[in-house]
């Protein structure tokens, strides 16, 4: 499984450990992935991913699941937010 949010596409960066002596050493920053499940309102059900914290900050402020896939560009988004993303957009087009 790799280490990368399904919705914002933040993976590891790399950088250096400085000691106090100056001395750097490689080292992996990685981002704070979580296994939620979201509510789509529109669909009814919900949704596994795995997410960052800062994206779980941006859905709650966008307003829910449904939202922020409609605000999301699809280049960031995993196949799996992009399959629920196009879920929603039959469900609402439906709907209307």
């Amino acid at each position: 499984m790799s280490r990368r949010c399904e919705l914002t596409g933040k993976g590891p960066m790399t950088g250096n450990n400085v000691s106090h002596a100056n001395n750097k050493t490689k080292r992996r920053f990685l981002p704070n992935l979580n296994d939620v499940t979201l509510q789509s309102e529109t669909l009814g059900r919900g949704i596994k991913m795995r997410i960052t914290a800062a994206a779980l900050r941006s859905v709650d402020h966008r307003g829910g699941l449904d939202a922020f896939l409609a605000k999301a560009k699809d280049g960031e988004l995993s196949q799996n937010a992009l399959k629920v993303k196009k879920e929603i957009a039959k469900a609402q087009a439906l709907s209307v």
